[in-house]
């Protein structure tokens, strides 16, 4: 009888054991699975960009030195100082960036803000605006005057930006490239091969100014939705997002941003730019 009860005891002790370790494990498993991801890139003492490398003057290849930069470049690398990280750069093409987060190739990267992307993404606060524009032919506007008259035009771009995707809103077919430089896209505007550029007026003035020999000019009549480009995160990384909003208002508030954007824009463009446009909804 006594050794029953010393059995029972006994086993009754081991299983309560066993319960506690099995919970200490559970509980750092737990752990574990939830660290954030700001936890995770502090551990690595890295910030993986995702950039273009062909865009002047926002990221591309100084030509005297080859190193790579840009508004977005420094604006990032300055980011990743800041945050006390490394900053590795890998270049891609545009549509490559959001599929290149969400399977974790990189952690970060710079994209205009939109409504349907913030379901997907985490974004950062705004740390460069502008809108849209078209680029055309100067001796006949490539018949264009206004958005609708894109109808049955071709226009350069890459699949998945926001300009694409007023383009083919307004009925033009949208010729992509690879990870092109800009003068790809415009000599290909000069030459006929297609009719109009859609983008971002900063960067459509600098690489117009580039190259000036080429017979294009910014359309005068054509002035779209107010953009607003930050940094694009994995979703659910609020840690990450309040750290790089810390950061960027200190770049906004000791004049670092407007520095930048007066380097490499000849313009402010951490202010939102007093022109009146025309909205046009987009899709994602």
């Amino acid at each position: 009888m006594k050794k029953s009860l010393m059995t029972k005891a006994f086993l009754l002790g081991f299983s309560a054991l066993l319960v506690l370790a099995l919970s200490a494990c559970g509980k750092s498993g737990s752990k574990e699975k939830t660290q954030s991801t700001w936890d995770k890139i502090k551990a690595k003492g890295t910030l993986v960009i995702g950039t273009s490398g062909t865009l002047a003057a926002s990221s591309y290849h100084d030509a005297k030195t080859d190193k790579l930069t840009g508004y977005e470049v420094e604006v990032e690398r300055e980011l990743a100082k800041r945050l006390g990280l490394k900053p590795v750069f890998k270049e891609m093409y545009v549509d490559e960036v959001m599929p290149s987060i969400q399977n974790g190739k990189i952690d970060v990267s710079s994209a205009t803000l939109t409504k349907e992307r913030e379901k997907k993404f985490d974004f950062s606060n705004p740390y460069k605006f502008s809108y849209g524009v078209a680029v055309v032919r100067a001796k006949d506007h490539s018949g264009i005057n206004k958005l609708e008259d894109l109808k049955g035009k071709k226009a350069g771009g890459a699949a998945t930006t926001t300009f694409s995707q007023v383009a083919r809103k307004f009925g033009a077919t949208v010729k992509t490239y690879g990870n092109a430089t800009n003068d790809v896209y415009l000599k290909d505007v000069a030459l006929g091969r297609t009719d109009v550029i859609l983008n971002d007026y900063y960067l459509c003035k600098m690489g117009l100014a580039a190259y000036p020999n080429l017979g294009l000019i910014i359309d005068p009549n054509i002035r779209f939705n107010l953009s607003q480009d930050g940094i694009i995160m994995k979703k659910d990384s609020s840690e990450l997002q309040q750290h790089i909003n810390k950061a960027l208002k200190e770049m906004k508030d000791d004049g670092t941003l407007k520095k930048l954007g007066e380097q490499f824009f000849k313009a402010d463009v951490s202010k939102k730019p007093n022109v009146k446009v025309r909205e046009v909804p987009l899709d994602n």
